[in-house]
């Protein structure tokens, strides 16, 4: 990739480090999309043993990539993502990929379009760590930062993207439990 290139490259999506999330970070700020994806890319290095059987350098890839398209839309929650933001969302990322070296940008399209169709062990996993992670970021944030519709979506976000795994499964009730816990312990104080 030509040096210039690479530049105005990161330049986009270091966007990503600014553009915020719904959720809260600990220390009191708002998370940022780079934050998640910088997460979730972790979470995906340290589960990797209970998947040998899946290309994890793969799902890392996607973890990292995943939210390209939010440097350009910025972050819409995704219980208010309408079928409009998803195609914009896109959109962007099409645009984004066709300023990359052919290679790198028909890699990233295919890793869209793996992950979009959720056939292989790769993107379901990937799709359930990306829920999980948010639902852990939840967890993490200021009850009070939280919408009325989070506490009851933060007890079932991602059940769905999990099933196919006892590990997602176990981490996803460790993750709903914690929920409960926060809920019930706002209530107490």
């Amino acid at each position: 990739m030509h040096t210039r290139n690479l530049i105005e490259f990161l330049g986009i999506v270091g966007k990503l480090k600014t553009n915020t999330r719904h959720v809260w970070a600990v220390g009191g700020r708002q998370e940022s999309v780079a934050d998640h994806c910088w997460r979730l890319a972790v979470m995906a290095l340290l589960v990797a043993g209970e998947f040998p059987e899946l290309d994890i350098n793969k799902v890392v890839k996607m973890c990292l990539i995943h939210d390209f398209g939010e440097a350009i839309t910025g972050d819409i929650p995704s219980f208010y993502k309408t079928k409009q933001n998803r195609v914009q969302e896109d959109l962007a990322v099409v645009d984004l990929l066709s300023h990359l070296p052919e290679a790198t940008s028909d890699e990233f399209t295919e890793l869209f379009a793996e992950m979009a169709e959720l056939k292989t062990g790769e993107a379901k996993l990937f799709k359930a760590l990306d829920r999980l992670e948010a639902c852990i970021s939840h967890n993490e944030s200021p009850l009070e930062s939280w919408l009325e519709l989070e506490y009851t979506e933060n007890l079932t976000y991602g059940a769905e993207n999990v099933i196919h795994s006892t590990y997602l499964t176990e981490l996803r009730e460790e993750v709903r439990k914690d929920s409960i816990r926060k809920i019930e312990d706002s209530a107490v104080t």
